[in-house]
């Protein structure tokens, strides 16, 4: 039986293309004793490989050139030399761009059974890596009160859709950047955020400012961070003082350019905290994370939003596209 998989075929100079990927064969081995066989059904298309595709400082591990791109997957065992999976287990894992993936089942960190009273797909958004980066961001590091202020970029995004919600369970008015008045009109009225700011109607931070001045009249006191550039530059711009700022991306970076902040002053004007984190570094925060998502998921009271899309070959140019904004919600590939 042969595996499809798309690998790294070059790294991009400045944006993307498709031709940095390309699509091939290879048969699948026979399984040593520990291993277990996944077939996947879906495959998650994420920001952060974008910076893993780069060659350079960013990221401790670049993606290597001929060699499947990372990527989380979820699906179905179909062979298993494990005891702890049999044949029939829905399984969540980083199984990469590709229909199979063998894997020591003994390795930590590297698949989970997974609860199939929930949809499948939502173990690669609201219920995986991306909701635990929302919790993550939001309840350690801006550590929210109620009736304070929480803003979000990429607000109709898996992560950011996550994050508005947690918050405002935690009683805080929340706002929210997205791209379009679809978009916009989703996070507030689908998702419950208090108001949303359309960037795409503004010509530079000031211009975003003045508008995150009429939607947070109190000020900002906690920022989760997805995009940067004049996003979060307008952001800085309304911090309250000993305000808080979870960095966990930097989507106007993802070309390798480097990202100029306007008004670093403001971090000591305000006496700001602003911390980056990477979600898989803080494994033990996982499961109670992962609790609430899934209640939430379960009890309606968590809402997203998926783009999907079908085969293996689309996944380059899917990616490609969700990078510019393209999609809405969580970019999935269809793989079954």
């Amino acid at each position: 039986m042969n595996n499809q998989q798309i690998v790294l075929a070059s790294r991009p100079q400045g944006e993307a293309t498709a031709a940095n990927f390309r699509l091939v064969e290879a048969p699948l081995p026979a399984l040593a004793e520990g291993q277990v066989l996944v077939r996947h059904h879906y495959l998650s298309l994420d920001p952060y490989m974008r910076g893993r595709m780069n060659d350079s400082k960013s990221y401790a591990a670049p993606q290597p050139l001929d060699e499947v791109m990372i990527g989380g997957t979820v699906g179905e065992v179909v062979d298993s030399r494990h005891p702890g999976y049999a044949a029939g287990d829905a399984v969540v894992g980083m199984g990469g761009w590709q229909l199979y993936s063998v894997v020591d089942g003994a390795a930590a960190g590297m698949l989970r059974k997974v609860d199939t009273r929930l949809p499948l797909s939502a173990y690669l958004g609201a219920v995986g890596m991306p909701g635990v980066t929302a919790w993550y961001g939001l309840v350690r590091i801006i550590a929210p009160q109620a009736g304070k202020t929480v803003v979000v970029s990429a607000a109709s995004g898996a992560v950011g859709s996550v994050v508005g919600q947690l918050a405002k369970a935690r009683g805080c008015r929340v706002v929210g950047y997205a791209g379009g008045a679809a978009k916009c009109a989703y996070v507030v009225d689908e998702l419950g955020f208090d108001a949303c700011i359309d960037y795409r109607e503004h010509a530079d931070a000031r211009s975003l400012a003045r508008a995150l001045r009429d939607a947070a009249p109190d000020g900002v006191d906690g920022c989760f961070e997805n995009v940067g550039g004049a996003v979060m530059d307008a952001t800085m711009l309304r911090m309250n003082a000993f305000g808080r700022i979870a960095l966990c991306g930097m989507i106007a970076g993802y070309d390798g350019q480097p990202i100029p902040m306007s008004w670093p002053q403001t971090i000591l004007q305000s006496r700001l905290t602003l911390q980056g984190f990477i979600v898989s570094e803080h494994m033990g925060d996982w499961p109670e994370a992962l609790r609430e998502l899934a209640a939430g998921v379960a009890g309606g009271t968590i809402r997203y939003r998926e783009s999907v899309a079908e085969g293996l070959a689309a996944a380059p140019e899917a990616f490609l596209g969700m990078l510019k904004g393209r999609n809405f919600g969580k970019q999935l590939v269809k793989l079954i």
